[in-house]
């Protein structure tokens, strides 16, 4: 175990729903502001094994999000915070909205370009600012998410050449939780309808983040 933060660091967490959480948007900072999801989960493990650390942590994700949203956000909800860390998990609805009838088709590539420019611009403007990456995942074991396979591998295999590009870290997430539903939990433990995790889901994200950072 060792202290990866440093008194006074702000972290942000970015992304969509799976991020957001219900978070409340009225306050910036305070449990309440974190969500109920893997950001809370991971500020509650991360002060519990370093108790009266004064890190700050931010969580500016929006449900429904895609990577054209996180760059129409960027100045405010990027660069305003001034983030020493960002974990970003962006891309399920990349691929989701291209099953639900929507008419907004985003394509791997579509994906690739508006990912890449996100991340260009946090490198140009905040060059100091470490980028963690977790891949999006969906449980395709679910039956309403079966078919996303073809999309959602496609989006992935972007990700994942990105993250080597541009993020510090990188957190498999989609094979790392593939396989806990195959051989530590129910599929419905870990998330009800394959995309957004159960508590079981949460803590696994964030330990696997903790995991990455090496803190644990």
């Amino acid at each position: 175990m060792k202290r990866f933060f440093e008194d006074g660091m702000t972290m942000l967490f970015q992304g969509d729903s799976v991020t957001d959480t219900d978070r409340n948007r009225d306050i910036s900072e305070g449990p309440e502001s974190l969500g109920e999801g893997y950001p809370k989960v991971f500020q509650q493990m991360y002060d519990t094994l370093f108790p009266g650390n004064k890190v700050k942590f931010v969580n500016r994700g929006i449900s429904g999000n895609r990577t054209n949203h996180l760059l129409e956000r960027y100045d405010e909800d990027f660069l305003a915070v001034k983030p020493d860390v960002i974990s970003i998990m962006i891309g399920i609805n990349n691929t989701w909205r291209n099953f639900d009838g929507g008419d907004d088709f985003c394509s791997a590539e579509r994906f690739e370009e508006e990912y890449e420019e996100l991340l260009a611009k946090i490198k140009a403007d905040m060059p100091d600012t470490k980028i963690m990456i977790i891949e999006q995942f969906a449980l395709t074991a679910h039956p309403d998410r079966n078919t996303w396979q073809e999309d959602l591998d496609a989006k992935r295999d972007a990700t994942r050449k990105l993250a080597f590009k541009y993020a510090d870290w990188f957190v498999p997430m989609y094979d790392i939780i593939t396989e806990a539903s195959e051989n530590d939990f129910g599929l419905y433990e870990l998330s009800a309808d394959g995309v957004h995790p159960a508590p079981y889901g949460h803590s696994l994200i964030a330990t696997e983040m903790l995991k990455a950072f090496e803190i644990i």
